[in-house]
């Protein structure tokens, strides 16, 4: 049995703008908008450019308790990982996108990360990974 996570919500203030944000701004693709009118909300998918992996479901927030974890999903914790296979050049082109960098790049042992935050304040990981590390592995699908 193969099973695959597809999507993962991220709760957002409004459509348009969170649209506008990740694929101006971090250059993702936007795989579906569509309207359902019976609940009268849209399906929202968005996707880094080349990727097969799991997606970003932008839930508009629409209670009071929702509207409460807008920018604060992950309760000030790092919430995404964007993994990159050029870390010099991806960290370089989200600077000229004014993208808030809160923790510079750095070198750890499993590779190089910044954080940065997304238009309502959760906090991002760029992160190239070294090639010995188990995720590099993974996501080039390689028996390193």
């Amino acid at each position: 049995m193969k099973q695959e996570i597809v999507h993962i919500a991220l709760v957002v203030r409004d459509y348009d703008e969170a649209i506008d944000f990740y694929v101006s701004k971090l250059d993702f693709e936007l795989i579906e908008d569509t309207y359902q009118a019976e609940q009268d909300k849209r399906w929202v998918v968005v996707s880094p450019r080349n990727s097969l992996g799991t997606t970003l479901l932008l839930a508009k927030a629409s209670k009071e308790e929702q509207h409460l974890f807008v920018g604060n999903q992950a309760g000030g914790r790092v919430f995404l990982f964007l993994s990159t296979d050029n870390f010099d050049r991806h960290y370089q082109k989200l600077k000229n996108q004014n993208i808030e960098f809160v923790r510079e790049p750095k070198e750890a042992d499993y590779g190089k990360v910044a954080v940065f935050k997304d238009l309502y304040g959760n906090l991002w990981d760029l992160i190239q990974f070294e090639p010995s590390h188990p995720m590099y592995r993974r996501i080039n699908d390689t028996d390193l």
